[in-house]
């Protein structure tokens, strides 16, 4: 009985994990370049037993999420016309620079802004007059409006001419052969790991004015939350049965 309670349990607790990585999905149903998210179980085996004509059967304790894999496909673009909206028609990825960490992330979501930064002094920079300090010096730069900065195809940073927004842009696209491990940071960011293997300039082409969508669809997300739900509920169902039969196996006992 030991181990029905434990299968029902591993179980309960894994669709809790499925539905947590489906209530993610459907939260950001409306975060511009978005990839969803799948549930991916695999089997717990605990040993083979033997069967009929000596044949190994194995016997399992349950199943578990392996990981939670990334859906890469595209569903469709958001025109904005604004001049710091940018989409990536193709494979790819935007950089952006983080100077606080120095981590480099990739995203799809181009809403980008203009930001500004101040670059200080070298420590060597002669005073611009006699006993002052030297000022730091301000630039405008393309940033994901949380401190990150938008690298171009050279991997240097986007400078912003303030009095010519519409100026042309060399916003760089990057990827990788493999896809398959890369991290989500937060709703809209990855970061590569040694898996990923090498990165280099992406096929897809930059367009302006365009936002990409999440690739969420609704309407699955739903159905598999109901599912969840269900199994859920199941191997609740399983606890309870599993415990009155041993209530009444123990009741026989005495």
């Amino acid at each position: 009985m030991n181990m029905s309670f434990y299968s029902a349990a591993v179980g309960a607790y894994q669709q809790q994990l499925r539905m947590n990585v489906q209530a993610n999905n459907i939260a950001n149903v409306n975060t511009y370049g978005f990839r969803a998210e799948r549930a991916a179980f695999g089997e717990l085996m605990n040993r083979d037993v033997i069967g009929i004509d000596s044949a190994e059967l194995p016997k399992g304790t349950g199943t578990r999420m392996i990981q939670a894999t990334v859906d890469f496909n595209s569903r469709g673009y958001l025109s904005t016309e604004w001049p710091f909206d940018f989409a990536i028609d193709g494979d790819g990825f935007f950089a952006v620079y983080d100077p606080a960490t120095e981590e480099i992330s990739f995203t799809r979501d181009g809403s980008f802004t203009m930001s500004q930064f101040f670059i200080p002094p070298e420590e060597d920079a002669a005073p611009e007059k006699d006993g002052e300090e030297p000022e730091p010096v301000e630039v405008w730069r393309l940033s994901d409006n949380q401190g990150r900065c938008v690298l171009n195809s050279q991997g240097n940073f986007i400078v912003i001419d303030p009095e010519d927004r519409d100026a042309p842009l060399d916003v760089g696209v990057f990827d990788y052969a493999i896809h398959e491990g890369l991290q989500h940071t937060d709703s809209s960011r990855f970061v590569a790991t040694e898996k990923n293997g090498q990165l280099y300039l992406g096929s897809g082409t930059v367009k302006r004015g365009l936002l990409e969508m999440s690739n969420t669809d609704l309407s699955q997300e739903f159905i598999k939350v109901i599912e969840s739900q269900r199994a859920y509920s199941y191997a609740l169902k399983m606890v309870l049965t599993s415990d009155e039969i041993e209530t009444t196996i123990n009741g026989l006992r005495s």
